[in-house]
Formats: structure tokens, sequence, C-alpha cells
């Protein structure tokens, strides 16, 4: 993953919002930002599991396609 310059993003983050955003709005981006790369970083690094094995660990269903 690309090494991000966090000033500029966070302007580009800024500059999206509304001009009557509140300061949780910033901070909701901000995390919701953070979290989303942080999963991608997880997901490049191979650290992921299938939805069937997520499906097996919380006895879950397994999906049924309705075609």
């Amino acid at each position: 993953m690309e090494k991000l310059n966090i000033k500029e993003e966070a302007r580009k983050l800024i500059d999206k919002l509304p001009a009557n955003s509140t300061w949780d709005d910033l901070m909701y981006e901000i995390y919701v930002r953070q979290v989303v790369e942080a999963g991608l970083a997880e997901s490049q690094a191979g650290k992921v599991i299938s939805a069937q094995e997520v499906r097996a660990k919380f006895a879950l269903p397994e999906c049924v396609n309705k075609n």
C-alpha cells in the first residue's frame, strides 16, 4: 500500500464535508477512513478468512442462492 500524505488526505476529507458539519462528523469520517485502510492493509497482507470459515465459527447457516 502506498504511503499517503496524511495532511493532504485530511484536507480532502474536510473539503468533502458539508459546511454545517460538526466535529463529530469529522471524527466519524476520520475513523471510517482509518478502519477501511487498516482492513485493506490486512487483506493485502493475506490476513483474511473466507465467508464459509466465518459462518462455521459463528454457527451461521450457509447462504442459499435463489436463482
